[in-house]
């Protein structure tokens, strides 16, 4: 097993169990305690966990873990991205839906539109099919991790013959030196296929993200052509969003 899906799969168990242990991790993924000590050590130096005696907890600053706990928090600050995020969309558009709890909140907005609505998030197709206005497309696939996305050969083959106007993009980490990161591989890979596809590309984060980094990068930031995000971030990013052309909006 290559080591990058090791990472992925103890931070899966991490965010389930919320604490990790060497020797269980040896015994699950067929590999030694010094390998996997080795794991959890990288894992540490990416500030994604931390280590102690026999194993590993989530690192309690990042707001990074558990995953489902993280998505049901800042409601309202979700709220007013989606907000914002829905004021450029015009009838006769064709957006993509990203998956993730701010793109949810997106998708609630969008009754009164008469758009076609790409996603591959069930939730989102979901809330979306329940209106009369919006048409909606689900590309097809299997579910990866903790999320109601769906991945794989068949969402991917169906991006090669779509475009789209709007893409409203989400991401578990941004940071200036890692960029746009999320923590399942097929989620990075499915994200550079779908910004390759967009007319207009959209980041919306709540603040937690910004600062932040999970496992695998799928964008540089100046990729994207607008953020939208709840509070203003430092000033190193606001600098870097400007010498990079990318519009920042706080809300």
């Amino acid at each position: 097993m290559l080591s990058a899906k090791r990472h992925e799969i103890i931070l899966e168990i991490l965010d389930k169990e919320n604490m990790i242990k060497v020797s269980q991790l040896s015994k699950e993924l067929g590999v030694t305690e010094k390998t996997i000590r080795m794991d959890l050590m990288t894992l540490e130096e990416k500030g994604l966990l931390q280590r102690v005696h026999g194993g590993a907890v989530p690192v309690q600053s990042s707001g990074l873990f558990p995953i489902a706990e993280r998505q049901e928090k800042y409601t309202s600050e979700k709220q007013r991205i989606a907000q914002k995020a829905v004021e450029n969309i015009e009838d006769g558009d064709t957006i993509y839906l990203d998956g993730g709890s701010t793109m949810r909140e997106i998708a609630k907005l969008l009754d009164p539109y008469r758009v076609t609505v790409i996603t591959n998030d069930l939730r989102i197709a979901s809330i979306i099919a329940e209106m009369s206005k919006p048409d909606l497309i689900m590309l097809g696939g299997m579910p990866v991790g903790s999320t109601t996305s769906l991945y794989g050969p068949l969402a991917k083959d169906a991006l090669q013959n779509i475009h789209v106007k709007h893409l409203f993009l989400a991401t578990t980490g941004l940071s200036l030196e890692h960029g746009l990161t999320v923590f399942h591989t097929l989620h990075a890979e499915y994200k550079r296929e779908i910004m390759k596809i967009a007319e207009q590309i959209t980041l919306c984060c709540d603040h937690t993200k910004i600062g932040n980094m999970a496992l695998f990068k799928f964008a540089d930031i100046p990729e994207v052509h607008t953020i939208i995000t709840d509070q203003r971030p430092e000033d190193k990013y606001i600098d870097y969003f400007s010498e990079n052309h990318v519009k920042l909006i706080v809300v």
